[in-house]
């Protein structure tokens, strides 16, 4: 997910923002509150302002993605571990990967009291793929046969709905595919896939504004880049019910910021303690620290249509890899809190594998021929782009820094404000470099970390890479007769991207984030995201 939870602290699909985005608190009309400004019960986590409307498909970075797990509820999810839990679903069964049967749980409700139906999902899955709807997350639903009709590559679409898609009663349907896909299911974990009510078809851009879930909260109220404010749904019957009041998303304008709102009793979660205060947060928080390692990777990413990276040969990025001193600086900069990356997937996903290559060390000398034999880097100068509200200026010039003495290649920071503006210059083609790309699993497997980033047309592929080869063989594992046989075909797409350096691979994330004295049962699931739904207040 952009990164994912495509993202999530990533969505997701998540994208990662690191933190969070402008300032702020919020109070509420009802209620006691606290001297934060939070009704009691409540609990309160930094997260920025979403890059988009809260709709699940046009979602897939980490703040918007915080929210809308908050309001709606899939299919199924993953436990701490990336195990499958069934949530909104009875069962998701195959026989033969290609036609998928699922049943739904009797009685759920969306939080306006209409029932959750099978039709809830196959016309929201249908709204979101059609070409029309222009959602960030159609790709996702380019499995299920007839998506090429409600989303064809050029022109109006032939059908409004997937021929896949049926229902077999109110509480059963069919979900037909184009080819055998072994890990599908996986893909249902995912947020986009969430159902919506009918009230969303009436206006959808209002709905964004205010939205209708069947998730564990419902929504209650969104001050822009200040507070999005969502209440414990009483009628929720998933696995995850609320065991508080509610929660508070607010908005920072550094995580230095909410670091601070966390020792003062002003915000109750951070999910992440910026590089400045790495090395004093354990001590700070006590029992409230978190440090833990989840299936999340850095990256930075070229932008294949600009100016530096147009036609580069692949022996240049290779070579820039190679002059990127990953172990210092996972050590000193970011206090031994990330772990250099030994390929382009997580340990924590099916399929991760360490690459038989000299790529991801650090090597001067050989940086240097790589860059010379492909011709060099045009005016020899790269830079680096991030958001400046997440963190990332203190590593981004340590890179650049490392590059710049292996190489003599000139290497600059070029930070957005904060991290909308960031997706916004992606998503309009405007990366005159590099991007700072991070991405979180959206469900645990290596496709996930290769596909939704590196297919030509995957939504979240910001830099543009576009290769036949790598396409042709992600079609071959995805077509394959099993989960271990896909999983293995994708390992052989990995290691084919080490000759095409679609992006540099830099190290594994870490949550390092941790809670104040007011809450309590803070844990942290798979996609490294806070289990909002466990915290309790004291």
């Amino acid at each position: 997910m952009r990164g994912a939870k495509s993202a999530k602290w990533v969505a997701g699909a998540a994208i990662i923002a690191l933190a969070a985005t402008a300032c702020g608190g919020g109070d509420s009309d009802e209620g006691k509150k606290n001297t934060s400004g939070q009704p009691a019960g409540y609990v309160s986590i930094d997260v920025g302002e979403p890059q988009k409307p809260l709709m699940p498909a046009d979602t897939n970075e980490s703040n918007g993605s915080y929210v809308i797990q908050s309001l709606f509820t899939q299919l199924l999810d993953f436990d701490d571990k990336g195990d499958i839990v069934l949530t909104n679903a009875e069962s998701v069964e195959t026989k033969d990967s290609k036609t998928w049967t699922v049943k739904l749980k009797k009685g759920w409700k969306f939080h306006n009291g209409e029932a959750v139906t099978s039709q809830s999902y196959i016309d929201a899955w249908n709204w979101y793929a059609n070409v029309k709807n222009a959602q960030q997350n159609a790709f996702w639903f380019s499995d299920i046969k007839g998506y090429a009709d409600v989303h064809p590559e050029k022109g109006d679409p032939k059908a409004e709905a997937m021929s896949g898609l049926k229902a077999v009663d109110d509480t059963t349907f069919t979900i037909e595919l184009s080819e055998k896909v072994p890990y599908f299911n996986y893909k249902l974990g995912y947020a986009t896939f969430a159902p919506l009510p009918k009230v969303f078809y009436d206006d959808p851009k209002a709905f964004g504004q205010k939205p209708i879930g069947n998730g564990p909260y419902s929504f209650e109220k969104w001050t822009h880049k200040k507070l999005i404010q969502v209440k414990a749904f009483d009628g929720y019957q998933g696995p995850n019910k609320a065991a508080n009041k509610g929660i508070q998303f607010k908005n920072y304008s550094t995580v230095e910021a909410a670091y601070q709102d966390v020792i003062s009793g002003n915000l109750d979660m951070i999910r992440q303690v910026g590089p400045k205060d790495l090395p004093k947060y354990k001590t700070d928080l006590g029992d409230g620290a978190i440090e833990q390692p989840y299936a999340a990777i850095q990256t930075l990413t070229p932008a294949f249509y600009s100016k530096t990276f147009k036609d580069i040969n692949p022996k240049v990025l290779q070579g820039l890899s190679m002059a990127i001193d990953r172990d210092t600086i996972t050590k000193t900069v970011l206090n031994g809190t990330r772990t250099p990356a030994t390929s382009f997937t997580p340990p924590q996903v099916k399929g991760n594998q360490t690459l038989e290559s000299d790529i991801l060390k650090f090597n001067p000398t050989k940086a240097k021929q790589l860059i010379k034999d492909g011709g060099g880097v045009p005016e020899n100068k790269i830079s680096v782009q991030y958001n400046a509200d997440g963190g990332h200026k203190e590593w981004v010039t340590a890179v650049c820094e490392s590059i710049r003495n292996a190489t003599g290649v000139d290497c600059v920071g070029d930070a957005k404000p904060d991290f909308p503006t960031d997706l916004e210059a992606r998503d309009n083609d405007e990366v005159k470099g590099f991007y700072r790309g991070g991405w979180v699993a959206d469900y645990p497997v290596n496709v996930n970390f290769l596909k939704e980033l590196y297919h030509s047309k995957a939504e979240s592929n910001n830099g543009r890479f576009n290769d036949k080869e790598i396409d042709d063989l992600m079609a071959k594992g995805d077509k394959a007769d099993s989960l271990e046989a896909s999983v293995a075909a994708y390992q052989e797409v990995e290691k084919k991207l080490v000759e095409k350096m679609p992006a540099i691979p830099l190290w594994y994330y870490a949550i390092n984030g941790g809670h104040g004295k007011n809450v309590d049962n803070v844990k942290v699931d798979f996609h490294g995201d806070l289990e909002l739904t466990g915290v309790t207040t004291k």
